[in-house]
C-alpha cells in the first residue's frame, strides 16, 4: 500500500508539471473517486474443478495447436523470472512452448531456467543487449508455435490464459476466421505479485481506440507468420508492441475482417508494479511514450493520411488531428460525431449504447474535467451510435444520400422524435454500408 501511494504521488507530481494546478487537482479528484469504484476489485482465478477441467479438455483436442510464449530477459530478478516460470508451468494448456531470450550480463537467468527441468522452456543467450525490440526478434526466430505471445520478463500469467486463447481460436475457426491476434483483458500486481488491482476491461478491437492509445497491451497473442513478416523494430523501443499492433491492424484498412482481431474478455495477464515500471510510475519510462507517439506519426504517414499527433494531458495517450478533416482524410469513417453542450459541468457524449433494450448515454454525468475510466471519455474512438444532433457525415459521390438522411434525422428530433432511437436507426444505416462513426471528445473531428 506504502510503494502504491508514493507511485501515485509520483504520478500526481509529473501530472503537475506537465498540466498545471487546476488540471492536476481535478486529475487527483478522480483518481480518488476511480480508487472508490474499484476498491471491490478481487482478481478470482479459476477454481480447482474448473482448472481440471481445462487440463482434461486440452488433452483431448484433435490437433492442438503449438503456442508459444517470448520473453526477452535482462538482469530479471530471480523472485520475478521464478514467479514467471511458475505462471507459465501452471497453465491448464499444456501444448506451449517459452523462449527465454537472455541478454544479461550474467548467467542467474540460465540458472533458474535449468531448476525448471521442463523441455517445454528454451533458453537462448544472446551475445549482446541489442534492445527490447531486437532481443525479442531473436527470440521470435526459436519459436515453432502456431501463435506466439508476448510477456514481460517481470510479469505473470493467469493459468487459464493459454487456455482461453486456444479456445477462442478455435470458435474464430469454426466460423471461417483465422485470427491475426488475440488480447485479453489484464490487471496490475505488486511487486509480490500477491495484491491485484486496476482491472482494465477492454472493448472489441476498435481502430480509432488503437488510433490513441495501445488498449490492446497484454496479454497479446499474433499469428506466428504475421509477427515475423513484421517483427519489432528497435527505433520504436519501448513502444515496440504498439508499433507492431498497429502495423498488423492496419489490414481492416485493406480488407482484413476486424473480426480477425480477437478480444478474449478475462483478465489473463498481471503486469507487475514495482519502482521502474510503467505500470508504477509513468514517468520512470517518459521515452516509451514518444516513441509511441512516432510510431502513431509512422501509421498515418504510411496510410497516406495528413495529420498530425498530439499528446493529450495524459502520458501514453494520443490525438490525431485530420488535415483538414476526418471525412476529407479517411474514406473509411462515413460519420464524425462530437460531444454535446455540457450541462451544469457534466458531460453528455452523444455516443449511443444499446442494454437491455434501452439505449443509454455512454459517459453521461461525468464531471466535464474528468476524463472517464482508462481515459477513453477524452479519446476518439468508434461507436456503434452518436447523436444526429451533433455530427458531420460524407458529402458527395456514392455518400451524398448521407446528408439528405442527416437532415431528415435532425429534423425528426426537433419535431419531438426520441433522439436516441432516432440517432441508433440513422447510424445502422451508415454501418450497414460499411462505414465507421468516429467520436472526438474534443471536437477535433470536425471543422
Amino acid at each position: 500500500m506504502i510503494k502504491r501511494l508514493k507511485a501515485g504521488w509520483r504520478r500526481a507530481l509529473g501530472y503537475f508539471r506537465r498540466n498545471g494546478i487546476s488540471a492536476a487537482a481535478w486529475a487527483v479528484a478522480e483518481r480518488l473517486w476511480q480508487e472508490m469504484q474499484q476498491k471491490g476489485y478481487r482478481y478470482e482465478p479459476p477454481g480447482q474443478v474448473v482448472l481440471l477441467r481445462q487440463r482434461s479438455e486440452a488433452e483431448s483436442w484433435e490437433n492442438p495447436p503449438l503456442l508459444s510464449v517470448v520473453v526477452p530477459a535482462y538482469e530479471t530478478p530471480p523472485d520475478f523470472l521464478r514467479a514467471l516460470l511458475g505462471s507459465m508451468r501452471e497453465q491448464t494448456w499444456p501444448h506451449w512452448e517459452l523462449v527465454v531470450a537472455d541478454a544479461g550480463n550474467t548467467d542467474t537467468v540460465r540458472r533458474i531456467v535449468e531448476e525448471q527441468k521442463d523441455i517445454r522452456i528454451r533458453y537462448l543467450k544472446l551475445s549482446e543487449n541489442l534492445g527490447i525490440a531486437e532481443n525479442t526478434n531473436e527470440a521470435l526466430k526459436a519459436v515453432r508455435g502456431t501463435y506466439t505471445g508476448l510477456l514481460d520478463h517481470d510479469d505473470l500469467l493467469a493459468p487459464d490464459a493459454l487456455y482461453e486463447m486456444a479456445c477462442a481460436m478455435k470458435k474464430s475457426e469454426e466460423r471461417g476466421i483465422t485470427p491475426v491476434l488475440l488480447y485479453s483483458d489484464e490487471d496490475k500486481c505488486d511487486g509480490g505479485g500477491q495484491n491485484f488491482y486496476e482491472p482494465h476491461r477492454k472493448p472489441d478491437f476498435n481502430l480509432d481506440l488503437l488510433l490513441s492509445n495501445n488498449y490492446i497491451c497484454h496479454f497479446l497473442m499474433m499469428r506466428t507468420d504475421v509477427f515475423r513478416s513484421l517483427k519489432e523494430r528497435s527505433c520504436y523501443d519501448g513502444a515496440q508492441d504498439y508499433d507492431l499492433v498497429l502495423r498488423a491492424a492496419a489490414g481492416v484498412l485493406s480488407g482484413e475482417q476486424e473480426a480477425a482481431y480477437v478480444h478474449v474478455p478475462k483478465v489473463l495477464y498481471h503486469w507487475r508494479c514495482h519502482e521502474t515500471s510503467t505500470a508504477s510510475n509513468p514517468e520512470s519510462k517518459r521515452y516509451a511514450y514518444e516513441a509511441g507517439k512516432r510510431a502513431l506519426e509512422d501509421f498515418c504517414a504510411v496510410q497516406g493520411w495528413k495529420a498530425q499527433v498530439e499528446d493529450t494531458r495524459h502520458l501514453g495517450f494520443y490525438r490525431i488531428r485530420y488535415l483538414p478533416d476526418i471525412l476529407t482524410v479517411r474514406k473509411d469513417v462515413g460519420a464524425a460525431a462530437f460531444p454535446l453542450p455540457s450541462r451544469m459541468g457534466r458531460l453528455q457524449s452523444g455516443i449511443y449504447d444499446r442494454k437491455d433494450g434501452a439505449l443509454l448515454m455512454r459517459y453521461a454525468g461525468l464531471p466535464r474535467h474528468f476524463s472517464g475510466y482508462m481515459h477513453r471519455a477524452i479519446l476518439s474512438q468508434d461507436v456503434e451510435a452518436a447523436d444526429v444532433r451533433a455530427m458531420r457525415v460524407r458529402k458527395g459521390g456514392e455518400s451524398s444520400w448521407l446528408s439528405e438522411e442527416l437532415k431528415n434525422a435532425q429534423e425528426a428530433v426537433r419535431q419531438g422524435a426520441d433522439p436516441a432511437e432516432t440517432s441508433f436507426a440513422f447510424c445502422r444505416k451508415i454501418r450497414e454500408k460499411g462505414y465507421r462513426i468516429c467520436w472526438a471528445p474534443d471536437g477535433s473531428l470536425h471543422m
